[in-house]
């Protein structure tokens, strides 16, 4: 094997383990110093600090949690999960063992909490249990709501092995009202916002074929179009929507911005259709 084959070699064992990689992992899987070092000088491999390797073109998160050994946790590794992550840009968050030298003031949001799960040497990104643990205390309750329902209703995660770990309060709390059923953050927004109505609320039933987001009552129906309710979609929708009022419903359809900025006016709607009793089957 020429020198070029073996610095491909290493390069292919480093993206092999996620493209970020120990120096002593490698050494375990039988890649000598001597072949490293060719990597490096042909530019297939980088050193990002001592003992770590990266490709040249490695996820950059991951480099960096290498070069400041943290692993990425919290809101940063739930977007990469792609659950449920509220839009405002969360920045960088890390996770560094308490006692460990990782992390830098200043740098990203550094999370020094003692993990549920251990942490591999080798791992940059946070198990999941971890990363939720770490939201429920660092965002709002209902944006930590969210994130762990998407978790949840992906099949990331299951409840039984959460409630035998030990959570602290705000982590218990949410797992308490959490549900598999939503199929978006928005919904999750909704539960604890309809709870004082006291009146019965059933999420993504299917009436006529088709599932709805929420029923209120009876009758009440709460639609929420998120990006891709246009066009063949948004045709489907008011199709649907006619459909309901025909067999009695009564639909109220809102948009992501409305949910999300503008809730005292979805609220009020909602009021004032329960007032005038739309919610009952024997409304008129």
């Amino acid at each position: 094997m020429s020198r070029f084959e073996r610095a491909q070699h290493v390069g292919l064992m480093i993206r092999a383990l996620g493209g970020v990689a120990r120096t002593t992992t490698l050494l375990d899987r039988g890649v000598s110093r001597h072949d490293m070092n060719l990597a490096m000088r042909a530019g297939i491999a980088v050193r990002v600090r001592r003992g770590w390797l990266a490709t040249s073109d490695a996820d950059r998160m991951l480099v960096q949690a290498a070069r400041h050994a943290v692993v990425l946790t919290c809101l940063t590794q739930a977007k990469r999960l792609g659950l449920w992550v509220h839009d405002t840009d969360p920045g960088l968050h890390w996770g560094a063992t308490p006692g460990s030298s990782g992390g830098k003031p200043g740098t990203a949001h550094v999370h020094w909490a003692k993990p549920l799960l251990p942490r591999h040497p080798d791992a940059l990104e946070d198990p999941l249990e971890n990363v939720l643990a770490l939201v429920a205390d660092c965002a709002p309750y209902e944006q930590a709501l969210a994130t762990w329902e998407t978790a949840l209703n992906k099949g990331l995660v299951q409840r039984g092995a959460l409630t035998r770990l030990p959570l602290k309060s705000s982590a218990r709390r949410i797992l308490d009202d959490a549900t598999p059923f939503a199929d978006s953050g928005l919904e999750t927004y909704l539960h604890p916002r309809r709870r004082w109505l006291r009146l019965p609320l059933r999420f993504q039933i299917w009436i006529d074929g088709h599932r709805v987001d929420t029923l209120i009552g009876d009758r009440l129906v709460l639609q929420i179009d998120g990006a891709t309710h246009t066009g063949a979609q948004r045709n489907e929708d008011i199709r649907h929507d006619a459909a309901l009022a025909l067999m009695g419903y009564h639909v109220i359809r809102v948009g992501y911005r409305q949910v999300m900025d503008e809730w005292h006016v979805v609220q009020d709607l909602i009021m004032r259709a329960v007032a005038q009793g739309l919610h009952r089957s024997s409304a008129g």
